[in-house]
């Protein structure tokens, strides 16, 4: 799971499923008495409004963690979620138009008197029906599809070969001496290879391109080299890669564990 792949849309689901969840402890009606009920003792009311809402939650978040979500009965499981949510929020908003509808056994005895409507379900409106709009609208609105936790930069882009803070272990950069001590090709103190002007680069960069950092704004795959159709890598958001090359509209990226292949999708990449 990724949960940097999270938006700020998420974070709204997450926070209104949390109030929904406290709303279901508190006094479904206002009241001086001890026996005051909450939402958990009745059944068909905590299920479908309180547990609805707080599952369809979770399957948004699992959704979007996940690279490859599940479906059921067709639908992801993110699909799944939304159609909870909107359940969840119709469910309680007939139930405060109706409270004493839910708890008839409870006030059998009380006439004509009706009580004030309480607090868990006043809260239990307010979030239910923020969960089903934030669920609905993240996918359509801008300002709720940008990253819950945003990237971190580094600190300034490095050229193709030099060593990363953290130590990827990039291909090009310094190799370790190998068994008896002798240097291996690229490693200070090396002589160059016959017909190497000395002090050229191995591999100097084709035209104008710099190598630099980017962030991918949704998984994108990464394809060999080679042009085979199969990826052989995925390239989350919230992760910074290294672009080595640059063919045509696509770029060669480095990944963290050393491997190189094409990003063919290179619209609304973050440079670093």
């Amino acid at each position: 799971m990724n949960i940097r792949s999270l938006t700020r849309g998420d974070g709204v689901v997450i926070g209104a499923a949390v109030l929904l969840f406290i709303a279901s402890f508190l006094d479904t009606f206002g009241g001086d008495g001890d026996d005051i009920p909450n939402a958990w003792d009745n059944l068909g009311l905590v299920m479908s409004m309180y547990i609805a809402g707080i599952a369809g939650a979770a399957l948004i978040v699992v959704s979007r963690a996940l690279p490859q979500p599940p479906k059921v009965a067709g639908l992801d499981l993110g699909q799944f979620g939304v159609a909870l949510t909107i359940f969840a929020a119709w469910t309680s908003f007939w139930t405060i138009i109706d409270p004493m509808g839910a708890f008839d056994n409870v006030f059998s005895g009380l006439g004509s008197r009706e009580p004030d409507t309480g607090a868990g379900l006043i809260l239990g409106l307010i979030a239910a029906l923020l969960l089903a709009a934030a669920a609905v609208a993240t996918p359509l609105v801008p300002a709720l599809k940008g990253a819950l936790v945003p990237a971190a930069r580094p600190a300034a882009p490095q050229p193709y070969g030099a060593q990363p803070p953290g130590g990827y272990g990039y291909p090009g950069a310094p190799q370790q001496a190998s068994f008896g001590g002798q240097p291996q090709p690229g490693q200070p103190g090396q002589q160059p290879f016959p017909g190497q002007p000395q002090g050229q680069p191995t591999a100097p960069a084709a035209g104008d391109f710099s190598p630099f950092w980017f962030a991918v704004p949704v998984a994108r795959p990464l394809f060999a080299e080679d042009g085979s159709p199969s990826p052989i890598a995925e390239l989350a958001p919230g992760t910074w890669y290294l672009a080595v090359e640059q063919r045509g509209q696509a770029l060669v990226a480095q990944t963290q564990d050393g491997r190189r292949g094409v990003l063919q999708d290179t619209s609304g990449i973050q440079r670093g």
